[in-house]
């Protein structure tokens, strides 16, 4: 990775992950060489939180689960098989390697791990963990031979537990975790709060019937159910009618009814579980949904994070799971203010929700596509300060999903939101199909947002970005009313309109692409590209000039007479395709007549008529043609 997208300088005396990097692991392949750039995984991280944000398969959960199984126990490892090899053009790797690098430990944590480190000169000392797995027999694939070392040292078990992570799963069954039971989740947080430890004394005292500690309590609470006549009775009836008649020669068998035949803490945590509290006024609770429940379990792990952990880590996949838009939004709040303050936990998180990934901050956001990560940070993007302050205040969920895309078209207005997808469907191109995203940004913005796929370094994300402009010069038969605070086509040469156009790609770059209509804008620009078009556009303005939805009965008519006008202008008026054109745009220009209503009685059209590509305006064809391109490699 380029020096200029590195992870941020340590912080002193806070211990995060800084990079973790994989070889042949999954989607991610072999290392670099001189000849080739290999395929494996490199990805500086920064203190606090970090979302990871691409469409399925990308590579997001691989990532995740790198860092889990390296900075797991070694009863863990049994999940690592030989699927987790790579396989490519080459066939099966026969290695996989994994390495987590932390910086910034303070004196206490360089002397804890002073036998594992491993520093640089003229750099701190810093702590990498590096597991590798290779099959341990050739006749049992399925059996992986898995070594983790720092350094040159084999880490042991104690040290590689204080830098374990806390792994939530996506499909998480969050109320079951909170449920009393064996080894329960619940009770493994308890055990680590501050203090719990102090709580294995049995305090019980009989003859003062008090108890102030959890085990004392227990027993308090034993000795009472114990003492209960009905509980004595059952007892003595067990043993009287039942056990005694099993006794052998000098057996003898009785039973015992206790809640703490073993009393100990753990015991005592295990039967405990988490759960909604009654509303007030309410005595009993009312059983809430998935997505409260996945919540109540996420501040049940933050409340261990962050206390008495070396490098307290989270990783979550899917936090949104379940959960309704505004309900992602609080969660993202908690989330980063538990990822900085005082005891700050790292929290590396997935997503499929545009929700989640416009409501963190875009330098906190991965890019992950086709097994490769571009993170969003400033040393990475050619994003200025200023561009972050502005997407920090208008991506919003909607363009959000240009995150999730494999080809993003960045339009100006709500007209190409409605008409691109059917003008591709004519191209024999379908959106959907192929994971294009149509991100309309307004009438501002247009090259801020695209700027967030163009990279300081070399690598650049497979994501063609089509940014889609108006020429924005008024044709020379346009009315005064038309051509409005406009430049005339003919008031500038040819080599001045070609000027014009390289000014608006002039941030092009990578596979960012600007795309400029040919004469004025994309409506009569569709007006003008052909007969047939002129007349499907025509018919749509007609039919938009409507102050209501007109009826099936109603559209027939307007489309019969639009079709009829514009064969009388092009054959009985002789006038011209920029003529005609003209005429239909006009109403769109100057007329008050919705260009959204249009559009959609357009894309409407298009659905059932004959257009070819050939009929398009020439720049619309390129680029569908380049977001088709995008969406297939």
């Amino acid at each position: 990775m380029a020096a200029a997208c590195g992870s941020k300088k340590a912080l002193e005396g806070f211990m995060y992950l800084a990079r973790v990097q994989a070889e042949n692991f999954r989607i991610f392949g072999g290392p670099a060489t001189d000849s080739d750039p290999g395929a494996a995984l490199d990805l500086a991280l920064q203190p606090g939180l970090t979302v990871l944000v691409g469409e399925n398969d990308s590579g997001k959960s691989a990532v995740v689960d790198a860092i889990r199984l390296c900075l797991t126990s070694s009863a863990d490892f049994s999940r690592i098989t030989a699927d987790d090899l790579h396989y490519g053009a080459g066939g099966r790797a026969d290695y996989l390697q994994i390495s987590c690098t932390f910086e910034g430990l303070d004196d206490q944590e360089l002397g804890s791990f002073s036998e594992f480190l491993t520093s640089l000169p003229g750099e701190a000392p810093r702590l990498t963990v590096i597991l590798r797995a290779e099959p341990f027999d050739p006749d049992v694939p399925h059996r992986m031979s898995v070594r983790v070392r720092a350094g040159e040292t084999v880490i042991d078990g104690e040290a590689r537990e204080r830098l374990r992570a806390t792994y939530l799963r996506p499909l998480r069954d969050a109320e079951g975790e909170m449920r009393a039971g064996r080894n329960s989740r619940l009770s493994q947080i308890l055990t680590q709060y501050p203090g719990m430890q102090d709580q294995r004394e049995d305090d019980f005292k009989a003859t003062e019937d008090s108890a102030g500690t959890l085990v004392g309590i227990l027993q308090r609470a034993d000795h009472h159910i114990n003492a209960n006549a009905l509980v004595q009775k059952a007892r003595d009836e067990l043993n009287s009618g039942y056990l005694n008649r099993f006794a052998i020669g000098q057996d003898i068998l009785a039973g015992m009814i206790s809640i703490a035949a073993t009393a100990s803490l753990q015991s005592v945590l295990e039967r405990l579980e988490l759960a909604f509290a009654p509303d007030p006024g309410l005595t009993e609770s009312t059983r809430h949904g998935l997505g409260y429940n996945n919540a109540l379990f996420m501040a049940a792990e933050l409340l261990l994070l962050g206390r008495e952990s070396t490098s307290p880590i989270l990783l979550i996949e899917e936090p949104e799971a379940h959960m309704h838009p505004q309900l992602q939004t609080r969660v993202v709040d908690l989330l980063q203010d538990r990822s900085r303050g005082e005891s700050p936990v790292q929290i590396i998180a997935t997503t499929h929700s545009p929700h989640i990934a416009s409501s963190v901050s875009v330098e906190h956001l991965t890019l992950v596509a086709r097994g490769r990560t571009f993170p969003l940070r400033p040393e990475c993007t050619q994003l200025d300060r200023s561009d972050y302050a502005f997407l920090s205040r208008f991506l919003d969920a909607t363009k959000a999903n240009l995150f999730f895309a494999r080809a993003i078209a960045m339009v100006e207005g709500d007209a190409e939101v409605l008409l691109l997808p059917a003008l591709a469907r004519v191209a024999g191109h379908s959106f959907a199909e192929n994971g294009v995203s149509i991100v309309n940004v307004g009438s501002t913005g247009l090259f801020r947002y695209s700027r967030i796929f163009q990279r300081t370094d070399s690598a650049m994300p497979p994501v063609h970005v089509a940014c889609i402009t108006d020429m924005d010069l008024a044709p020379d038969g346009a009315d005064k009313e038309m051509a409005k605070e406009l430049t005339r086509w003919s008031s500038l040469t040819a080599a001045e309109r070609s000027a014009r156009v390289i000014k608006k790609q002039k941030r092009d770059g990578g596979a960012v692409r600007t795309f400029v209509s040919n004469w004025w804008t994309l409506e009569y620009d569709l007006a003008r590209a052909s007969w047939p078009m002129a007349t499907l556009m025509h018919q749509a303005i007609s039919a938009a000039k409507s102050n209501k939805w007109p009826t099936s009965e109603d559209l027939v008519g307007i489309e019969e007479t639009a079709a009829m006008e514009v064969k009388k202008w092009r054959e009985d008026d002789s006038l011209s395709l920029e003529e005609c054109a003209l005429r239909i745009y006009r109403p769109l220009r100057v007329g008050g007549t919705s260009k959204s209503i249009a559009a959609q009685h357009a894309a409407r059209l298009l659905e059932r008529s004959g257009i070819a590509p050939r009929d398009l305006p020439s720049y619309l064809v390129e680029t569908l043609d380049y977001l088709r391109g995008s969406a297939r490699s």
